[in-house]
């Protein structure tokens, strides 16, 4: 086991320890006044070892952080789509941290979030949630976040990014330049000419990220070396033609980077902006 992934695995082993860390966060977000909204979080059950895909911790954590934010209601359903039928209701945001984006098309999902869609519900998808099949779940994509992970064309391998522009967006108010190692994802397929989004998040993969040694499956893409040098985007804003927002977030796969503070306030601020409210300076 790598030095790296001790340390994920200590971090990981004390939620309550992570979770202090948004009582520093509260204070300014409360300034604000968000108006009365809700945000549904949405956790998908465990997938990996400890400290990586912490989905329940991961949604645990934001609510956490919420509670300081005057106005504002923030739900948690754990280890999968909610049970209660009634969890969506009046619900101004939908937040999802899941392996896949298919598990939104099982059953009768898609046409749940799709009515909430279309009457302009904001969308937050975290990590492994913004992958879904072209063919299944892509088209739809589009529409609801601007963009998504379409698998044999995005990338996923684990470097770590150096973010040291940020757009003037009120998703970014706060946050200083900042750089995290972790599984971020490129190469990503977005709406045509990029009608409606944002870019965000934006860094320049090393060569040895592009190489493809960490990547999942390992090995090299073609299409991917061809481009050494490119910035990427790795997490957007999106707002959609017939109304609503929606952040596509492509990192989070370490659960110990919500400790840093520049990243957790982006998407505290992101969550925030999504459900129509104002960010707070």
């Amino acid at each position: 086991m790598t030095k790296h992934r001790i340390l994920l695995v200590c971090v990981a082993a004390s939620l309550s320890i992570i979770v202090r860390l948004c009582d520093t966060s509260a204070p300014a977000i409360a300034q604000g006044a968000a108006g009365g909204k809700k945000i549904v979080l949405v956790a998908g059950p465990p997938s990996h070892g400890p400290g990586e895909h912490e989905h329940n911790a991961c949604v645990l954590l934001l609510k956490k952080c919420l509670e300081g934010v005057p106005g504002v209601t923030a739900t948690t359903h754990l280890n999968g789509w909610p049970k209660d039928s009634q969890a969506f209701e009046g619900a101004d945001a939908l937040v999802f941290d899941m392996d896949g984006g298919s598990a939104l098309f099982q059953e009768d999902r898609a046409k749940i979030i799709s009515s909430m869609m279309d009457r302009g519900v904001g969308l937050v998808g975290i990590h492994l949630t913004v992958e879904v099949r072209k063919d299944h779940g892509g088209p739809q994509f589009l529409d609801w976040l601007g963009g998504y992970y379409e698998s044999g064309y995005s990338f996923n391998p684990d470097w770590e990014a150096k973010f040291q522009r940020l757009p003037d967006h009120p998703i970014t108010r706060g946050v200083g330049p900042f750089s995290i190692f972790d599984e971020w994802y490129f190469n990503l397929r977005f709406r045509p000419a990029m009608k409606g989004i944002t870019p965000i998040l934006v860094a320049r993969p090393s060569d040895e990220a592009r190489s493809g040694k960490t990547a999942k499956p390992a090995g090299p893409r073609p299409h991917i070396l061809e481009a050494r040098g490119r910035e990427e985007i790795v997490a957007w804003a999106f707002e959609r033609p017939i109304g609503g927002r929606a952040f596509g977030f492509t990192g989070g796969h370490y659960h110990m980077n919500w400790g840093d503070e520049n990243l957790r306030k982006l998407m505290l601020n992101a969550v925030l902006w999504v459900t129509g409210a104002e960010v707070p300076p």
